[in-house]
């Protein structure tokens, strides 16, 4: 027989309302889209959330506005999550603020359409930097606090092209993929320490988006709700309720796996 564990006496200290009370999150990219529905979702659950992002202070004041009303703390830091030196200073600044971080969403992404052969050695590099070692970055500066707390969610944003591949996207599909590597290999690692880390990848979700990188927009759009499974496209909304059930305690049993949102439009 087994022996007999306590493994869930934390249910009861949960608030069923709150799942997230008490913890905090640093949220990548949460100005708008995928990882602003994140963090106003960790916040109505009852996180502190950190909002970051790198070009526009007014939107990210403007989400933690919106956080503050649903009844969490919350504040922005801006920071180029490209830059190590950067990403430390956000943790630095998350960890005196809320005394510690428990839960990271590493979103930040830009999706450049270019053929193979019209991606510079600069192009790669800035991609793979943005997409892929910022999520390194991240990772790296929080996990100590993790391990010296014994819990911690590490969630990173992919997207289903790194499974089922796009034209024109070598780049991002690369470092998409090595996101999804990067979880499996810290899965691995810091579970013995109460960490799990996980991906969700999602599908074609209604997003504002760059003009020049989706020519035909609205025609992708119709494709998509035509063709897939659902015969819609995502809502950000969804993809945070991906984010929100890999950040529970209640989640502690996932790690190294990857939720794919997107509709049917790949059954890995």
């Amino acid at each position: 027989m087994l022996p007999t564990i306590k493994i869930y006496s934390y249910i009861a200290m949960t608030n069923p309302n709150k799942p997230l009370n008490g913890r905090t999150a640093i949220v990548t990219g949460s100005g708008q889209n995928i990882g602003k529905a994140i963090a106003l979702l960790f916040a109505a659950n009852g996180a502190n959330v950190v909002v970051n992002g790198h070009r526009n202070q007014e939107a990210l004041n403007a989400v933690v506005d919106e956080a503050r009303q649903l009844g969490g703390q919350a504040m922005a830091v801006m920071a180029d999550v490209s830059d190590p030196t950067a990403v430390q200073t956000m943790v630095d600044k998350t960890v005196k603020a809320f005394g510690k971080v428990d839960i990271t969403v590493s979103n930040v992404s830009i999706r450049p359409k270019q053929a193979f052969l019209d991606i510079s050695v600069e192009d790669w590099q800035n991609v793979l930097n943005t997409n892929l070692n910022a999520a390194f970055y991240l990772a790296h500066a929080v996990v100590p606090h993790m391990i010296a707390q014994k819990w911690g969610r590490l969630i990173q944003i992919s997207g289903d092209d790194a499974f089922c591949g796009e034209n024109h996207r070598v780049h991002n599909i690369t470092a998409k993929l090595g996101l999804h590597g990067l979880t499996r290999g810290l899965a691995y690692e810091l579970g013995c320490h109460g960490i799990t880390a996980n991906t969700v990848a999602p599908g074609v979700t209604d997003t504002t988006r760059i003009t020049e990188n989706y020519p035909e927009l609205e025609q992708w759009y119709q494709h998509f709700s035509q063709t897939l499974p659902v015969r819609r496209i995502g809502r950000v909304e969804e993809i945070a309720e991906a984010g929100l059930y890999l950040a529970k305690d209640t989640s502690g049993f996932v790690t190294g796996q990857v939720i794919h949102v997107n509709g049917g439009s790949y059954m890995g």
